[in-house]
């Protein structure tokens, strides 16, 4: 049996530090993932993730604009961002660490994020077997080349540059009809 992304049920987030004081909250509302998740052998689990940079919110449409000029993700140039597992290290029996490779703006470069298995159910709607997992990790914009920042008379400045990603991700275990029908 394969498993089938779940959409619906999970979200692609991030924070930065602003102005030195608190953290923005934001999230990407448009993403595609593709996952063969073994079950059996977590360690064979790869997964591709696109990213649809102008569906960035964070609930303030000035800074999405913002965000999605050349100062920060240059949407119109580079209306996607990706990633791409290179492996998956098992941990302990609800935890891994997932390398890959994450590319925004024609830069890829490896990332590590901290996985957590949260466990199996029975959807009582559908029936179906569904698994949910979290992954968090952090990146330097900079890295990526999204260097833009306003130094503030307190001293101190407007945007951190280390920016925690959040992903919750469900995954819906595809009937053997279902998935026979899709391989055809």
């Amino acid at each position: 049996m394969s498993w089938k992304f779940d959409k619906a049920h999970s979200s692609v987030e991030f924070s930065v530090r602003h102005m030195m004081i608190s953290k923005v909250r934001g999230r990407f509302e448009d993403f595609e993932v593709s996952v063969d998740f073994d079950e059996s052998n977590p360690a064979n689990t790869t997964i591709e993730a696109t990213i649809d940079v102008a569906s960035i919110n964070t609930r303030e449409p000035q800074r999405d604009g913002h965000l999605k000029s050349p100062d920060f993700f240059d949407a119109a140039t580079y209306p996607t961002m990706t990633f791409k597992s290179s492996r998956v290290e098992k941990v302990d029996a609800n935890h891994a660490k997932l390398i890959g490779d994450l590319t925004i703006q024609n830069v890829t470069k490896p990332v590590t994020l901290d996985v957590e298995y949260v466990g199996k159910a029975k959807n009582p709607f559908t029936g179906s077997e569904t698994v949910g997992f979290t992954a968090n990790g952090k990146i330097s914009r900079k890295e990526w080349g999204m260097t833009w920042n306003q130094a503030l008379e307190t001293g101190g400045i407007m945007v951190g540059d280390e920016v925690t990603i959040h992903l919750e991700v469900e995954l819906v275990k595809e009937s053997e009809s279902v998935a026979e029908a899709a391989a055809v």
